[in-house]
């Protein structure tokens, strides 16, 4: 799927997340400023989350509540070694309401369940984002 504008990636993750089934675990593949968090701003619109979404850079994860659970929203993009956030990672993979979005997961790809949904953006040549799920 590519999608020229914001909007559009916005609209497509607000109906990914009305089909999901609680737990969710989902990994976002892509280069710095692809949209990934653009991609979970509309997650957490489709979930029903009323506060705003923002990075996880800074602070490694947020948490979010929605009607039925929780987003966890990490970004491990500054750790190399996860250290005490694979703990909390763990933690939060055992909620039973919860999404758990993760950017950058390579340090952690050993704790992520076999059946998580793995979604790779990439920006065109154009400056469009392909979804590949």
């Amino acid at each position: 799927m590519v999608f020229s504008s914001e909007s559009e990636m916005l609209v497509f993750a607000e109906n990914f997340a009305k089909n999901l089934k609680l737990p969710a675990v989902i990994e976002l593949v892509g280069d710095v400023g692809v949209g990934k968090t653009t991609f979970t701003r509309g997650l957490a619109r489709g979930l029903g989350v009323k506060t705003p979404v923002t990075s996880p850079s800074f602070t490694i994860s947020k948490r979010y509540a929605f009607p039925s659970g929780n987003l966890i929203h990490y970004d491990f993009y500054r750790l190399d070694d996860p250290g005490l956030m694979a703990e909390d990672l763990s933690d939060s993979l055992s909620e039973p309401n919860s999404v758990v979005v993760i950017e950058w997961g390579n340090s952690v790809s050993d704790l992520l369940p076999s059946n998580h949904y793995r979604i790779t953006i990439n920006l065109t040549d154009d400056g469009q984002r392909e979804i590949v799920l």
